[in-house]
């Protein structure tokens, strides 16, 4: 089952066969530099996964895999979960992508098609995204997507920068795409 698509990506669940592939991605420490979770092994990869499973289940959303249309690769996650911050429950977009397909503008694609889905079928009032402040890529993604106002907070022991969109924001950086649809 396809969520949607981009250019150059299927988005679609994850699933428990994705382990192997995903295990790969998520136990790259480059990758997973500005991770709370850290490293994920095997084990880690699939509770990982299970976890994304229930999420489909109880809110309908969760973090996607992202596969590349030309060879049907898996090139990371992209989705938004449900996150606990400050004691309440938020709807956060999350990405990992392999270091291989860094610098391709491909994780700024996926949050694109990942926030239009979440805003305008899942009808999302609000997303946020938690950066750490010198992860600098990740901060390029999110102001790429939208995000541009940023509380500090402590997240995991870490300061991190809180972003949030509304579906009110995201409907105005969208409204021309929104017109050329409705006529």
């Amino acid at each position: 089952m396809e969520i949607c698509e981009t250019e150059r990506l299927a988005i679609r669940p994850l699933s428990l066969s994705d382990v192997p592939a995903l295990t790969e991605i998520l136990s790259d420490p480059e990758v997973m530099k500005h991770s709370v979770r850290g490293v994920c092994d095997e084990v880690a990869t699939r509770k990982f996964i299970e976890w994304c499973l229930a999420c489909y289940d109880s809110h309908g959303v969760g973090p996607w895999a992202l596969i590349d249309k030309k060879d049907s690769a898996l090139v990371g996650f992209c989705g938004v979960g449900p996150e606990m911050v400050a004691g309440v429950e938020e709807i956060n977009l999350g990405y990992r992508i392999a270091t291989r397909y860094w610098n391709q503008g491909l994780t700024s694609e996926a949050a694109k098609a990942v926030l239009n889905d979440a805003f305008r079928k899942r009808q999302s009032s609000s997303v946020v995204v938690i950066i750490e402040p010198e992860h600098v890529a990740s901060l390029r993604v999110a102001e790429k997507a939208g995000f541009n106002e940023f509380d500090i907070i402590d997240f995991h022991d870490r300061p991190v920068r809180l972003y949030r969109l509304t579906s009110e924001q995201w409907d105005g950086l969208h409204s021309d795409a929104l017109q050329a649809t409705s006529t």
